[in-house]
């Protein structure tokens, strides 16, 4: 009898299928991208989705804490003592009414699901603590990644508390490219101890070599081509369906670098849909940077699409041919997405066929103009974050979104993340600099330049004056008096 849940090639052509116990990042047989799959008729399963809701009241139990965990219905390939959990997924859906009005969309209507509130500051550890609960049930004790940064901040974290509740104590290895990691992401991983390597090359190079060292070295391999990081991701949306009392939304926008979460939230989607816990499935739009652009290209400039699994692969090898001959390397502020040869390419289009999705690139100036409008107008938020509400404003205009329709905007990853492009958009200083040089003219909408003013109490009380937004209160008493 198969197991309730095993591994699938997606290729139809194969179908090869394989145990969970099986470490496979690729199917044996013709190399494709494997799926994780369950039995749904032999897993117990709720009639409603407003089941989950009765583990909020359980806060004892460490699994029902979880935001990924209390929908283990939903993820039944792991026995609850060999989950591996910190409290990932206790995040927040913000309506955005100041947002909303401001890139004119009817309040009420926009949200912002924001996953710089988990415990790495970023949406990553959805996906690490169902590949990290593998990687007990496995006995793995090496787990390792190649990182712009979030993903290697989520491992190390994870790695570090590896040993609690009875677990088995893991070595947490990150590659990271030369130049390519924001710091603040950077200094989560040396700080959580683990072993960082800095490979003379970008993602994709440290993806390569990292995947060559776990087939030599038996490593764990933790990046989003382990299907088991999707199925963590997948919570994501079970959240948002939570927050919004189990109504799917219109549309959910996310910016794209590896393409995980996108293809995350189609299996999601087509999985609750198939279980009949929910009527209808969103549209997707998944935001890409102009300087790594690669599905863009593919998908709305060549019409690649999943085609039943069919995909048509010699449009994707022409486009990386062209690459490797122009030298061409991906280039964005946005470091979170700074990818041409996403992993996930394949699932992405599976995902843009099951909710009849699309796709958009914004400019680096986009980002970071939208990034400074969360900000301003809601939760600060990681440049690759500000790419989906660039996203949506573009596809507002474009007339492709209603203003009425009701849109969830992803924010990835906490405003922290990358504090250095935060302070050049509102100063103009690169405070990446060893020496940083004269601040660039600052032209934001929404830049707040620092005001320089002399150590002088009438000047301070002058610029206050000039600044302020309510009238001053010349009848107040002074500090420290009394009626």
């Amino acid at each position: 009898m198969r197991e309730i849940a095993y591994q699938k090639c997606i290729n139809p052509t194969c179908g090869a299928t394989y145990s969970i116990s099986e470490v496979l990042f690729n199917c044996h047989k013709c190399g494709s991208l494997l799926d994780v799959l369950y039995d749904w008729d032999r897993t117990p399963m709720p009639r409603e989705m407003s089941f989950f809701e009765t583990r909020w009241g359980t806060r004892e139990s460490i699994v029902d804490f979880s935001g990924v965990w209390r929908f283990r219905e939903l993820l039944p390939f792991a026995r609850e003592r060999d989950i591996v959990t910190i409290g990932e997924g206790r995040t927040n859906m913000q309506t955005a009414d100041l947002l909303a009005r401001e890139i004119g969309m009817r309040p009420g209507n926009l949200f912002l699901q924001y996953e710089g509130l988990n415990p790495s500051g970023s949406f990553k550890d959805n996906g690490m603590t169902a590949a990290f609960t593998l990687a007990r049930m496995l006995g793995r004790k090496r787990v390792a990644c190649a990182s712009t940064g979030n993903t290697s901040a989520s491992l190390a974290m994870f790695a570090s508390l590896s040993a609690t509740n009875g677990g088995q104590a893991k070595q947490g290895i990150v590659f990271i490219g030369t130049g390519k990691i924001a710091y603040g992401k950077l200094s989560q991983a040396l700080d959580y101890g683990a072993l960082t390597l800095q490979i003379e090359g970008d993602f994709d190079a440290c993806l390569r070599r990292v995947r060559e060292a776990s087939d030599q070295l038996g490593l764990y391999l933790m990046n989003s081509v382990n299907p088991f990081r999707l199925e963590g991701q997948k919570a994501i949306m079970y959240r948002i369906l939570e927050a919004r009392d189990w109504h799917v939304p219109d549309w959910i926008i996310v910016p794209g670098g590896n393409l995980g979460n996108s293809s995350a939230f189609g299996k999601a989607y087509a999985e609750l849909y198939e279980l009949g816990l929910v009527d209808k499935i969103p549209r997707l739009a998944v935001i890409v940077a102009h300087g790594a652009n690669t599905l863009y290209e593919l998908h709305e400039r060549q019409g690649l699409r999943w085609n039943k699994g069919y995909v048509d692969c010699e449009k994707i090898g022409t486009l990386y041919n062209r690459m490797d001959q122009s030298g061409y390397k991906p280039h964005t502020i946005a470091s979170a997405i700074e990818i041409s040869r996403p992993v996930n390419l394949p699932k992405c289009l599976r995902a843009l066929d099951t909710m009849n999705g699309l796709v958009r690139q914004v400019s680096d100036d986009d980002i970071l103009e939208h990034k400074a409008m969360v900000g301003r107008f809601g939760f600060g938020c990681e440049p690759a974050s500000g790419a989906s509400v660039a996203g949506l404003n573009m596809l507002l205009r474009e007339k492709v979104i209603s203003p009425d329709e009701d849109v969830v905007c992803i924010l990835t990853g906490h405003e922290l993340k990358d504090p250095d492009a935060t302070v050049r958009y509102h100063t103009g200083i690169d405070m990446k600099a060893a020496e940083p040089p004269p601040a660039k003219p600052v032209t934001g909408k929404y830049a707040n330049v620092p005001i320089r003013v002399a150590d002088d109490i009438d000047a301070i009380c002058k610029i206050l004056d000039e600044h302020s937004i309510v009238e001053p209160d010349r009848g107040a008493l002074p500090v420290g008096q009394s009626t």
